[in-house]
């Protein structure tokens, strides 16, 4: 059985299957993507907010946001979802003869429809269509045109997010590097989400912070990573994926060479001294 599996009935609808196995990616979405859970659990890590989802639970991510995504293996079942993506050619086809004013939301949150009974219907009609090769176009824009029009229903305000064609503007880099700091993406990356080319970034970056991008990443990931210790007393495990680092020798590597200790010792540490109080 394969590691991963994802199987396209077009390029905007996919049955998403992972194995008994851990995966952890920083991702940066192009479009807003609706995701039903079949089975297995999640952990979504954003600047401001950390989501669960299971088995059942339905939810939407709006498009050019940050985050972390932490796919964990439960009781031996696979990690398996529907994906729609809500791309903005289609969503500009549906917007196109409706009288609505969108206003934009600074800071789109992940919407989270728990069991709802018409958007689980509409997705879970689709499972079928993942044995069939090829599905008539029209077939897969019906689908989604129901999926957008139910989304609408249950909530009204959707339409701020759906109906918002802007790209990221200039904006003010510190905020928002401080802001988004743990997700380890391309520097390009950065630069699009504040309204730079890679060049100007670099050079604003510069400005801000009188230091590379790379040195006060790593310099500002550290300092969340020994918070996350000193206050909550995760496992490094977790600190290390949740902070933007890829693995954990090399996030242990770099932690003692910062602070001359390694996460383990600071740890134990810390047992020892509430212990002891």
């Amino acid at each position: 059985m394969m590691e991963y599996e994802a199987k396209y009935i077009t390029d905007d609808l996919k049955l998403s299957c992972y194995e008994d196995k851990f995966f952890k990616s920083d991702i940066l979405f192009e479009h807003h993507m609706l995701i039903w859970f079949i089975s297995g659990e999640t952990k979504i890590v954003q600047a401001d907010a950390n989501y669960v989802f299971k088995g059942g639970d339905i939810f939407l991510i709006p498009r050019n946001q940050l985050a972390t995504i932490i796919n964990y293996p439960i009781d031996g079942k696979p990690h398996k979802t529907v994906v729609m993506h809500l791309t903005t050619a289609r969503l500009r086809d549906f917007y196109a003869h409706l009288d609505v004013v969108s206003k934009t939301v600074e800071s789109p949150k992940i919407y989270h429809f728990s069991n709802d009974p018409l958007l689980e219907s509409c997705l879970s009609s689709l499972i079928p269509y993942f044995d069939i090769k090829e599905l008539p176009e029209h077939i897969a824009t019906l689908k989604i045109t129901e999926a957008i029009s139910i989304l609408r229903v249950i909530d009204k305000s959707i339409d701020h997010i759906l109906a918002n064609f802007e790209e990221p503007g200039k904006i003010d880099l510190t905020v928002y590097m401080e802001k988004n700091f743990m997700f380890n993406l391309p520097l390009a990356k950065f630069g699009y989400l504040t309204g730079r080319s890679l060049t100007t970034f670099k050079r604003d970056f510069s400005k801000a912070f009188h230091t590379t991008p790379q040195r006060w990443l790593t310099q500002k990931r550290l300092e969340l990573a020994h918070y996350q210790f000193t206050e909550k007393q995760k496992r490094p495990i977790d600190v290390c994926y949740e902070t933007g680092f890829e693995n954990l020798s090399h996030f242990s590597y770099a932690f003692k060479k910062h602070y001359g200790y390694a996460p383990t010792e600071l740890l134990n540490k810390l047992r020892t001294d509430n212990v002891g109080q």
